[in-house]
Parts: C-alpha cells; structure tokens; sequence
C-alpha cells in the first residue's frame, strides 16, 4: 500500500531544507526534478521512483490539515508538503518519513502519520540514480493496463489532491478508467467523489473478510482482465444479474447527521467585467450567514477566499475549463466544487454544494427560497436541485451504505421559464403551487418539494415534474 507522509512545517522549506530531505537516502543519492521542478524525485537505477515530492504549498485556510489528516496543524498560514512512498519498493515508506522528518525537525511542525517519521537517520537503498522521464511521467498512477489507471491511497482521506488531479486528468486523456484503492479506515472527499466518472472508475475498498468491494456501491470486487471488477451474487440469474455486497458496507449507524446538498448552474454573458464565484457566495452567506473561508484549484484547499482571484485563474486557463474546490469554516462543515466553462452560451459556472449539519442542527430549509431569488435576479440561474440526505456532519464519505438524497425543492431560472409554452411551467401536477421569484413580469419558479429523508417517494414528485415541465 502506497504511502503518503506530510510534512506540515512552520517556515517555508527552503532549498536548504529541502536537500536535507532529499539527503534521506545518502549523500551518493541522486535526485530528478519534473513538471518544471513542481515534483522532485528519488529513484532506483532502473527509472523506479521510490518517493516523489510536490512542491511545498502554502495553506492559508484553516480546519484543512485537520479535515483531511485529522491532524491538528500549526497556525496558519503553514506550509504543506507531500511525499509520496511509491508501491512495492521496500524502502520507500522509510524514505519518505525520513524525509517529512527532517523537514519537521529543521523548521519546526509535525509530519503525518506521526510514526511514518520518527527517525532521521539515512535509509540504505541501493542503487539510487537520476530518474528519466517516462517513468516520472505520472507519479500518482501505481498500475497500468489497458483498462484503467489505479492509484494506491493510504491517507485518513482520499483527497483531491494535485497528483490525483493530475491521474485523472492522464487517465481520460488516455480514455482509461481510474480505479483508487484505499484501506477499510479510508474516507473519501466529496470532491473526489463528484469527480470520479462511471465505469469502469471505482472507489476499491480492502476488506478482511472480503477481499475488496466498491466504497460507493458495496458490489464484493475481484481483480480479473487488467482491473477491479464486481462479483456476481450466488443468487444470481441471466435475467437477475446482480453484485454479491459486502458485509462491512452493510454495517451502518443511524446518527441523526445530515447534509444539504445543492447542485446549480448559473451561465453569464461573456464579458471582461465577469467576476465569477458570486453565485456560490451569495448561496453560502444565504445559509450559513458567513462567506466561503478558502479555495484551490485542489487539495487542500490552501487560498482565502476571492471570487477576484479565482476569476484571474479561470481567465488564464481559457478556453480550458477550471476546476476548483471550495471550503467552509471549521465550525460549519461545508464543500463545494465548481467547473467554469467557456461555451456558445456565455460562461457556465456548474456548482455542486453540500452542508453538514449534526443530530442536534436544523438545516436552514427556511432560508432556501430566499437563495434561490438571489441566485435568480444576481446571478442568472439556469436550474437548482436542492436535497437532503442521511450522511455524516463533516462531509466525508464512509465506504458504507448512505442513503440518497431526496428533493427537497427545485428552481427553474427566468429565461428557461420564458422558454416553456403557455402557463405549463406554473400550472404543474403537484400540490404546492410554484413560489414566483424574482420581477412579476420575468419571474423564476421555485417548487417545493417533500423533502423527508425518510421517504424515497419524493423522488417520484420530482419525476413527474420534470416529465411535465418537459411537455412528456
């Protein structure tokens, strides 16, 4: 199992430093650098990486070291840096945390996990050189086939961090599934989650008992023709095909916890005067009284929050798209990721949001038509899904069943609203009539819906609305 060891230090590592680290292997140890220097690598004489390190970021957001390590960081702002063991190379882990160790000891900090860094003495390996360049290509992926890339994580939290950015990136570029594999104590970011695509890209959970199942889905996994695929249950037949679930996905604690989760999209006119990140603090200030605390463009998020500077970033990347990750504050559990687009409609901003909220906590449901109208009039929503589900307060994802979200309320902005014929958009099947949102003369429609997650039903109302506001 791949292991990552960081570093989170009190100074900046500065080149002095750094080769201190890197030393960890012996004065005769040579190092080589890729992605313009963004990633420095030791390796074996035959091109194998036995660790490579990102270069140090600066976080200036608090409760990230403690969301993702469940480690408890110095003041911000502090630097984080990451070294990765690399899989099947004995002395890599030792390498690693020798390294993350002398960071620490030398600028002060703490290294995570605490006891994969508790010596400074050199590691002996053997035969290390300077690493050519294909094989320091893609320092996250740790199998290849020609079905999917696999990334090996053992973290508390399986984050979205640059190098798993950058394997997923690699591995639709490839047109390859990206299949992570994680111990049974792992969680996963919600970030990650919303980014993993369909099959054959899966969360692989090891279990004792049975071997590895899906986190997500809990389908019992086995590894047959180059990737992680679902085990039929005994019972099945050809016309009941159907996965064997594992035992441990099936163990679940009620907790009264719950999250809100928002999914929107707001598109704007082309136009050098844009700023972007306006709708999603709008949402945020609406529902927690308090703006976002920080983003990036990956894990950690490490920048305060800027809806100026997020706009440079996004301008710079054009016509490519960006994607970033937004925070909350530690007090109120909060994530979002957003992907800003260019397209023949203007600039699309795709938002989906979630809150955390504990078994002594009430969701704001109260305040989330008075959202939407802003989202509406400010912000030129196109559509908003609003649900609420039974899961954890800190947003994590377990590799355990969590029940779905059910619809809570959705919103159709002004111009989709003109663009259905007649009073079909104001005169639906359901109960409750559509709240008018926004000017009389040009308004969006809010729908409420049942909204108890108790009740799958509610998925049934949302069903008919949209076969109706559809003209099916």
């Amino acid at each position: 199992m791949t292991k990552d060891v960081i570093a989170l230090t009190q100074r900046m590592p500065d080149p002095a430093a750094m080769l201190a680290g890197l030393l960890a292997g012996g004065p005769d140890k040579l190092v080589g650098a890729q992605g313009d220097g963004a990633v420095v690598q030791l390796c074996d004489a035959e091109g194998r990486p036995f660790v490579s390190v990102e270069s140090p970021m600066l976080v200036q957001v608090p409760g990230e070291a403690e969301r993702l390590l469940g480690a408890t960081a110095p003041e911000v702002p502090y630097w984080w840096t990451e070294a990765r063991a690399t899989t099947g190379v004995a002395e890599a882990e030792r390498l690693a945390g020798t390294f993350a160790a002398r960071l620490v000891s030398l600028l002060g900090g703490s290294a995570h996990p605490p006891e994969a860094a508790r010596s400074l003495a050199v590691v002996e390996s053997d035969g290390a050189g300077l690493v050519p360049v294909p094989a320091a290509a893609q320092p996250a992926v740790d199998v290849l086939t020609d079905r999917v890339a696999v990334v090996i994580q053992d973290r508390p939290v399986v984050a979205m961090t640059a190098w798993l950015a950058d394997a997923f990136r690699a591995a639709a570029d490839a047109g390859l599934g990206l299949q992570i594999v994680s111990p049974a104590g792992t969680t996963l970011s919600p970030a990650v989650r919303n980014a993993l695509p369909g099959w054959p890209s899966r969360w692989v959970v090891q279990d004792e008992r049975d071997g590895y199942y899906d986190g997500l889905s809990g389908a019992v996994l086995r590894w047959q023709d180059g990737l992680f695929a679902p085990v039929e249950a005994a019972d099945s037949t050809p016309d009941d095909r159907r996965a064997e679930v594992a035992d441990a996905y099936k163990e679940v604690t009620e907790t009264g916890e719950r999250q809100l989760a928002l999914s929107f999209r707001t598109v704007h006119p082309a136009d050098d005067r844009l700023v972007l990140g306006g709708a999603l603090e709008t949402v945020w200030r609406e529902l927690t009284g308090e703006p976002p605390a920080g983003w990036g463009t990956a894990e950690p998020a490490n920048l305060p929050w800027s809806p100026r500077r997020l706009t440079d970033v996004a301008y710079e990347r054009a016509p490519e798209p960006t994607w970033v990750v937004v925070v909350g504050s530690p007090s109120r559990p909060a994530l979002a990721t957003v992907r800003i687009s260019r397209t023949t409609a203007g600039v699309e901003e795709d938002v989906a949001l979630a809150f955390g909220y504990g078994s002594d906590e009430e969701p704001p449901l109260d305040a989330l038509p008075r959202a939407a109208e802003a989202l509406a009039t400010r912000h030129r929503l196109q559509s908003m899904l609003v649900q609420l589900r039974r899961a954890r307060r800190d947003l994590a994802v377990p590799p355990s069943f969590e029940g779905p979200g059910v619809p809570v309320a959705f919103v159709l902005g002004a111009e989709e609203v003109r663009q259905i014929p007649g009073d079909r958009a104001r005169k639906t099947p359901q109960s409750d009539r559509p709240v008018q949102l926004g000017p009389r003369t040009r308004p969006a429609l809010y729908y409420p819906l049942p909204g108890d997650p108790s009740d799958l039903s509610g998925w049934q109302d949302f069903d008919r609305l949209m076969r109706h506001l559809k003209g099916e």
